[in-house]
């Protein structure tokens, strides 16, 4: 891995300096160790192929996309909304309670396990994102992990949930934030706000 240093970081404490190495990227030798879709490739086709020709589209009854991911292996409880535009990535990594509702152009991004608890709202434009990239592996390889959202959770609009992180019992991720740790039962981070 070749690496070079970066320079000091100019608003460090008094006096202290942080050199960090720039790691050179080699994309090209990306291997994706470790990362098992799940299903055979015939069966991500078919689900890529009902994802994108049926289940995204507004003239798509949102009563039968339940049983749509339900065909594909996850596990979905009863009265649950899914509204146009809603992109799963592997609905047999995706378990969901009773009486949930996920907004339009939400994307769940289930490369790992996505559990959403009951009475949660998932709202329009939200991300839940279980991939990332080790970013100082020269071949950028994945550093993926799964998502919980509990019982009574609100992730609000536009707003981001990152890989390994649980938001908690009745937790609220106002619009356009970002959660890259957990958040603690009750807790609210409003706009524009990292937690």
């Amino acid at each position: 891995m070749a690496e070079t240093a970066a320079p000091p970081d100019t608003d460090s404490p008094a006096g202290e300096s942080d050199l960090r190495a720039a790691v050179e990227r080699s994309l090209r030798g990306f291997t994706g160790a470790g990362y098992d879709k799940g299903r055979p490739l015939l069966v991500q086709a078919a689900w890529f192929a009902v994802l994108h020709l049926v289940f995204v589209k507004w003239w798509f009854p949102a009563r039968w996309r339940p049983a749509v991911l339900r065909a594909f292996g996850a596990r979905v409880g009863r009265r649950v909304l899914i509204r146009h535009g809603v992109r799963v990535h592997w609905p047999w990594r995706l378990e969901i309670g009773d009486d949930v509702w996920i907004g339009e152009d939400a994307w769940l991004l289930n490369l790992e396990q996505i559990t959403i608890g009951s009475d949660v709202c998932v709202s329009q434009g939200a991300l839940l994102c279980t991939g990332s990239h080790q970013h100082r592996h020269p071949t950028f390889e994945f550093d993926n992990g799964p998502i919980r959202l509990e019982p009574g959770a609100w992730v609000a609009a536009r707003s981001v949930v990152l890989r390994g992180v649980t938001v908690g019992r009745g937790a609220v991720l106002g619009a356009s934030a970002v959660a890259h740790r957990d958040l603690a039962a009750g807790t609210v981070v409003t706009r524009g706000a990292t937690a």
